[in-house]
């Protein structure tokens, strides 16, 4: 038999198990957080944690496209902030990028 037999096969197993380990994270969570201190130092911590990871996986993309990335990652923060619209600050960060690879 071909690979591509198991093509389908191979999908739902992957699918199956993202979604098993998704939800255990999930439920592992909700399950920890019952034993967490509750104290605000702590509470601050956990609500910073998000935005760190986030700044975490974007920076060295931000960093590795240079001066240009620097600029549409600004221009993106900008019009963020601006209209409160990410997908609009999506799309004006990525115009620096293609007018850059457009022209430069």
């Amino acid at each position: 038999m071909p690979d591509s037999d198991f093509a389908p096969l191979n999908t739902l197993l992957v699918l199956t198990g993202a979604i098993v380990i998704t939800y255990g994270y999930r439920l592992g969570g909700l399950l920890l957080a019952e034993r967490l201190p509750h104290a605000p130092a702590f509470r601050a911590f956990m609500g910073a944690l998000p935005g760190t990871i986030l700044l975490s996986l974007v920076a060295p993309g931000i960093l590795a496209a240079g001066p240009w990335g620097c600029l549409a990652a600004l221009v993106t923060i900008w019009t963020a902030a601006k209209t409160k619209q990410t997908l609009l600050a999506m799309l004006a960060g990525m115009l620096v990028i293609m007018m850059q690879r457009h022209w430069f």
